[in-house]
């Protein structure tokens, strides 16, 4: 497919997620301060902070001084009236560590949004339209053996754009899967080995590519305090019908307290374009949360 449209129609996916992510935020405001006003929208946020902190002072056994943290924001704001529902969430990430003499290394970072828009013809099996936003904030860097460090990322660069129509299945309240055609953008700007097709000589910043989309998501109370959430995401472009692009998250979360909560998190990243390795990331984190909304 060609590459002209990609811009004008990511742009277009950015604005809608910005708008329908962040604009709605007036309206709680002015529901807390005018009795009379009852916003539609319902609104929940959370915010988390794992810290972990070590530091050496003529200690014999060895050991280097390490300092550690990964902040996380996620929320959900949702319009349910009776003929649709049109949910937006929202999750950032950004973390970092430092070990002895080396200085701060980035740890976790993630921009993503995303956009659901429901219409009700049934209880269970309903047509959607989805938007997804996808990047980082910060510059991302790999390092080799001798600590050299050649950056690879950064904000916006690569960004990726989805927009999907389909049928949403919703069997239970902790189970829901969606299946669609769906439109795939990669834009970047330095770092085009994340759009680039190797097979043609002209070294292309930006891809699109129509395919099939599927989203799978399960959120399963184990417990009262315990928690166990899965998202499996899949894209087969149509052109390259056998390389499908693969991204599944999986964590637990137990409450300790009102305040204190245990992650243990774990992400699988297949993609053939990037690498025709699975990428694997896992972490396990105590820290601090609290309901901001």
């Amino acid at each position: 497919m060609s590459n002209t449209y990609s811009r004008p129609i990511a742009l277009f996916t950015y604005m809608l997620l910005a708008s329908a992510t962040f604009a709605i935020r007036p309206s709680a405001l002015i529901a807390q301060t005018d009795t009379t006003h009852h916003s539609p929208w319902t609104h929940t946020l959370v915010g988390t902070l794992n810290l972990s902190e070590a530091s050496y002072t003529n200690w014999t056994a060895g050991g280097d001084n390490t300092l550690a943290y990964v902040a996380l924001l996620a929320g959900k704001s949702e319009d349910n009236p009776v003929s649709a529902t049109w949910t937006n969430s929202y999750k950032l990430t950004f973390g970092q560590a430092r070990l002895g003499d080396h200085g701060l290394r980035k740890t976790d970072d993630e921009i993503n949004l995303e956009s659901l828009f429901k219409y009700k013809l049934d209880s269970t099996l309903n047509p959607y339209f989805a938007a997804t936003f996808k990047s980082q904030f910060a510059p991302g860097y790999k390092y080799d053996k001798n600590d050299s460090a050649t950056q690879v990322s950064k904000f916006f660069d690569p960004a990726y754009f989805t927009e999907a129509v389909g049928a949403l299945y919703t069997p239970n309240p902790y189970f829901k899967t969606r299946l669609g055609v769906a439109l795939r953008e990669i834009i970047t700007t330095q770092f085009t080995q994340y759009a680039d097709d190797p097979t043609t000589p002209k070294v292309e910043s930006t891809l699109v590519q129509g395919g099939i989309e599927s989203v799978s998501e399960l959120a399963l109370p184990i417990d009262d305090n315990l928690l166990l959430a899965s998202k499996l995401e899949l894209f087969d472009p149509f052109e390259h019908f056998q390389q499908i692009v693969t991204r599944s998250e999986t964590g637990i979360t137990a409450k300790i307290t009102k305040l204190i909560i245990v992650n243990l998190n774990l992400v699988l990243l297949n993609d053939p374009m990037v690498t025709p390795r699975t990428q694997v990331k896992q972490t396990l984190a105590i820290g601090f949360t609290y309901a901001i909304l």
